[in-house]
């Protein structure tokens, strides 16, 4: 096969907790990530020789610093495949909103690579690979609810949850620096801990309304005080029938579970008539890897969102 176009879809922080800084730099955190159908579409091409990208977006770099990049070269390098690659992402998920975009391609790059040239790696393997590539990436390999250690990589496959409505508005004009979230977290005595193991029997028991109880991030506190839109989305959609609201990782995304698709969209209408940003509405999601919903060859892969944005 020497074409195929890949799924990457993002993901959202159900809980997010922040709990030392290591030696070496990197924060130690515990979380609970899941897997949702917004997703931007990767189509992958063998070349002779060589990694090239292409991107709908003009911001989104094309070379080393870009992750899909880096998640070839890492794959072809670490095989020794006398092969090339070109990558062409179209992006839907929001740049720097705490959706996981640029791990999303990667761990889309690694999984159609693998697929496309039969290299015959196990999830397991991909798993490993993703870990030198950035935090996220193996989850974004796994695409499950999953409860996450260390930095991020140590992951614990939970129970699915069950099918859910999510609204997620991404505010205008507002980008939020990771590094910057972290320094702000050393400086700060945050009030409210997420309460992890409370959110996991939740998600054991399968009920969408404890889920929504115990959903929280330890960054929303930080980033909302420099930005309280973040409060402004989220106090909205609590007023419009949502079972929780919360910022998805350092931000500034912030999402709502519904019960339906009618409540969920009269919740990002009730945005809408307030603030200008990105506006979708989608559900959650649980495959395994290289699930045929997510890989097809050379054929374009519906999206199951809705988006509209302004401002």
């Amino acid at each position: 096969m020497d074409a195929i176009t890949v799924k990457a879809r993002a993901k959202i922080n159900l809980a997010l907790d922040v709990l030392n800084k290591r030696p070496d730099g990197y924060h130690e955190v515990d979380m609970i990530m899941e897997t949702i159908d917004l997703a931007d579409t990767i189509s992958l091409e063998t070349r002779e020789r060589g990694i090239e990208v292409e991107c709908n977006l003009a911001e989104i770099p094309l070379d080393e610093s870009n992750l899909a990049f880096a998640a070839a070269r890492k794959i072809i390098g670490d095989l020794g495949i006398d092969k090339g690659i070109y990558i062409k992402i179209y992006k839907t998920i929001p740049v720097c909103a705490g959706l996981a975009g640029g791990s999303s391609n990667a761990a889309a790059v690694l999984k159609g690579i693998n697929f496309m040239w039969n290299l015959g790696l196990s999830e397991e393997q991909l798993v490993e690979i993703g870990r030198e590539l950035g935090a996220d990436v193996p989850f974004c390999i796994l695409n499950k609810t999953a409860h996450a250690t260390g930095i991020g990589e140590k992951l614990k496959v939970l129970p699915p949850v069950p099918p859910v409505w999510i609204a997620l508005v991404k505010p205008y004009g507002i980008s939020v620096s990771t590094a910057w979230a972290y320094s702000e977290i050393d400086k700060m005595r945050v009030r409210e801990k997420p309460d992890i193991e409370g959110l996991k029997k939740a998600i054991l028991s399968g009920k969408l309304e404890d889920i929504g109880k115990k959903m929280s991030n330890v960054f929303e506190e930080i980033i909302a005080h420099k930005y309280p839109v973040i409060r402004k989305i989220k106090g909205l959609f609590l007023e419009n029938h949502a079972l929780g609201s919360i910022m998805s990782g350092s931000g500034p995304t912030v999402f709502g579970l519904f019960k339906n698709k009618k409540q969920a969209r009269q919740a990002l209408d009730a945005v809408k008539q307030e603030l200008n940003g990105e506006f979708f509405l989608c559900k959650n999601y649980n495959a395994g890897v290289c699930d045929n919903m997510d890989i097809q060859g050379g054929e374009n892969l519906d999206q199951e969102i809705e988006y509209n944005k302004t401002g």
